[in-house]
């Protein structure tokens, strides 16, 4: 048994180690394409395309930024719109500090900064699965903020989480951290495949796909941030939905009928019923990816967005006065 365990041990710390160089060499093969942004002391990344009413691209759990550039919505969207790209705290470039709880509450307050900083003035917001909720967590804290809303394949209400036991099996404490740095990284490559299929099913998985930098998301503080913010998921939900009456803001809800993550009956048709000035398309033969699968018809959505809070009589209640925190966009790195 000793020995069993000093094997055990060697393989573990190789496979650390070896990992640990695997994430250098892949943020080296992939560096930064955008500029950064300090925000109460958190380096925010984000890319910008195009010129006009600014629109804000926010990724889901698990993924980052550049999802939404291979996907062609951002090209489709910068016609007409400036559109920035943000990789959320942990995911991508950006940074994530541990001395927060990073819930969709305290993203939100981080970005109504980064907005101010970046002189986003009342953006359009579009939020994909978990970037959907936290796009609502803004919508509800800081309504002065944007103008409006799409909401992608989102997950609403506390209703089970998504079928991602990897990522659940690396939220034990201890345990969970020594999966991250030795195991899980190969355990996620090794089913990528799969999960990667069943995320854009019913339809095949694009070629632009390709491109993605999956070692980019096997990162052992990237697995982190996933994990973490799954673990939250349903306390985040459960207070927000509480409160979605509240929003009168332009609201699109967009989702695949055939989503086999996300049910789009369980959380886009409750939140449309939930939410008078809302509007919602079910797309048929559609899944979880909206932007890959109709990048046309998210167009669509947010052109209609941009036309009702145009013409919205509403305004939003005043945000009281504060100092903005931290630096102005740097260089690209």
């Amino acid at each position: 048994m000793p020995s069993f365990l000093l094997r055990s041990a060697v393989a573990m710390a190789a496979s650390a180690a070896y990992i640990a160089y695997r994430s250098r060499k892949t943020e080296e093969e992939h560096p930064p394409t955008g500029q950064f942004v300090e925000v109460d002391g958190v380096r925010l990344h984000y890319t910008e395309q195009g010129q006009g009413r600014p629109l804000v691209l926010l990724h889901g759990l698990a993924t980052m930024g550049v999802d939404f550039q291979l996907s062609g919505l951002v090209a489709l969207a910068a016609r007409d719109y400036r559109v920035i790209i943000f990789d959320r705290p942990g995911y991508g470039h950006s940074e994530r500090p541990h001395a927060r709880s990073w819930d969709v509450l305290d993203q939100a307050r981080l970005f109504q900064q980064a907005f101010k900083q970046l002189g986003l003035e009342r953006p359009l917001v579009l939020g994909h699965s978990y970037g959907a909720l936290l796009a609502l967590a803004l919508a509800l804290e800081f309504p002065e903020a944007v103008s409006g809303l799409i909401l992608e394949s989102g997950y609403f209400y506390p209703a089970g989480l998504p079928d991602l036991h990897l990522l659940q099996d690396s939220r034990i404490p201890v345990v969970g951290e020594v999966l991250r740095y030795s195991i899980a990284p190969w355990l996620i490559r090794a089913a990528w495949p799969t999960l990667i299929k069943r995320v854009f099913a019913p339809g095949e998985v694009p070629a632009a796909f390709e491109a993605y930098p999956t070692w980019m998301a096997l990162r052992p503080s990237q697995l982190e941030a996933a994990s973490a913010e799954l673990g939250q998921l349903i306390q985040c939900a459960t207070a927000l939905s509480a409160r979605y009456a509240e929003l009168s803001l332009p609201v699109t809800i967009l989702a695949g009928r055939e989503d086999a993550l996300l049910p789009s009956e369980t959380h886009s048709v409750r939140l449309h019923g939930a939410l008078a000035s809302s509007e919602l398309r079910l797309l048929d033969g559609a899944g979880h990816m909206l932007h890959y699968q109709a990048p046309e018809t998210l167009r669509e959505a947010i052109d209609s967005v941009a036309t009702r809070s145009t013409s919205s009589t509403h305004v939003p209640p005043a945000a009281p006065p504060i100092d903005p925190l931290g630096g102005s966009a740097g260089p690209d790195a």
